[in-house]
């Protein structure tokens, strides 16, 4: 049973993540969405109570996965036991980092849906500010930051400002190209690379000159 019900929301959030973008959020009403996801208005409404919050829940379903794909990502590249003891290590390995979340992440459509409809519909969304996922995203980067700061590999006097830089460099540097360039593996891995090159010219620490 909560396998079925389980399955039943996905369905529900993925047409009005669908419809959403398409038609935009005023423009989609919710029998659009039950008729899309096969299920009676009733049970989108019994779910979600409104639209705004069916517009909340898409968001916070991007943002778990994204969430679920950057720790993965850290696992694989930035771990604590990581043999990484120099600047030129710790730039291959947070290419490494940024492109693996590049070729997952920033290649679904799931996201870049998200990322749209925040854009489009935050004025709507005073959840989203200081939202437990945000903070989680933010503070996992930060805290691999402070890592590799505390084993004198990076400069940073905050950590969360710096890991704001990164995503900077990288991750919005991806979003803010078309549908066709977020999809060439190629462009993504140079946009990605080239971002954490910027990123240790900006924050790896320099020999003391004395």
């Amino acid at each position: 049973m909560r396998e079925g019900l389980a399955h039943k929301r996905a369905g529900i959030l993925a047409a009005a993540r669908e419809l959403f973008v398409r038609n935009g959020v005023e423009r989609t009403s919710m029998d659009a969405v039950a008729a899309q996801a096969a299920v009676s208005k009733r049970t989108v409404y019994d779910y979600y109570g409104d639209k705004r919050r069916l517009l909340l829940g898409v968001i916070e379903d991007a943002g778990t996965s994204a969430l679920r794909t950057l720790r993965a990502a850290i696992a694989d590249n930035l771990p604590d036991g990581a043999e990484i003891d120099d600047t030129a290590g710790l730039e291959r390995a947070l290419a490494d980092f940024a492109v693996q979340l590049g070729a997952s992440m920033l290649a679904s459509a799931d996201y870049a849906a998200a990322v749209k409809l925040i854009t489009e519909n935050e004025a709507m969304l005073p959840e989203l500010t200081g939202h437990p996922l945000g903070v989680a995203h933010r503070r996992a980067l930060a805290e691999r930051i402070a890592h590799y700061a505390e084993r004198g590999l990076l400069d940073v006097d905050d950590p969360a400002v710096a890991a704001d830089h990164f995503n900077a460099l990288t991750v919005l540097l991806v979003l803010n190209e078309d549908y066709s360039t977020r999809n060439d593996p190629g462009r993504v891995h140079d946009i990605m690379a080239g971002g954490v090159h910027a990123f240790m010219r900006a924050y790896a620490r320099r020999p003391d000159p004395r």
